[in-house]
């Protein structure tokens, strides 16, 4: 099991540059896991790439249907005590803190690509490129 950021789990279903790299970490953990969050940030993305013509509606909906599936029952709400922990020592967002907490409180890795997290929480955090299943 890997907890997984909105942007990881949207390279895997929105076609582009780091797709292949999002689909090799699924083929290497299957069990993704994320916090309740990422429906809302990734609903956001899909609301961007509809308000800017890339994708028709019905498939934005499909893409968000197939999303919500893929992570249906490894989705975890996280204490908020625990999250501001991380944003009193990080300078990270609440938002990227709730991820890491998500990944320290189930003991698994945190894949992302944000670079932020990776410098701030290099024990947990592992970027998209370098991960590999242990």
């Amino acid at each position: 099991m890997i907890v997984v950021d909105t942007n990881v789990i949207a390279y895997l279903w929105i076609p582009g540059d780091l797709t292949l790299q999002a689909e090799r970490v699924l083929s290497e953990d299957s069990e993704w896991s994320s916090p309740v969050l990422w429906r809302s940030e990734f609903r956001n993305v899909m609301a961007g790439l509809l308000r800017r013509g890339k994708l028709p509606f019905e498939t934005a909906l499909q893409i968000v249907e197939k999303a919500e599936e893929q992570l249906r029952g490894r989705e975890y709400a996280v204490a908020s005590q625990k999250i501001m922990n991380l944003v009193r020592k990080s300078p990270c967002s609440a938002y990227d803190c709730e991820f890491v907490a998500l990944a320290e409180e189930l003991d698994v890795s945190l894949v992302t690509t944000d670079r932020k997290v990776i410098a701030a929480f290099p024990r947990i955090a592992v970027p998209l490129k370098e991960f590999r299943a242990e």
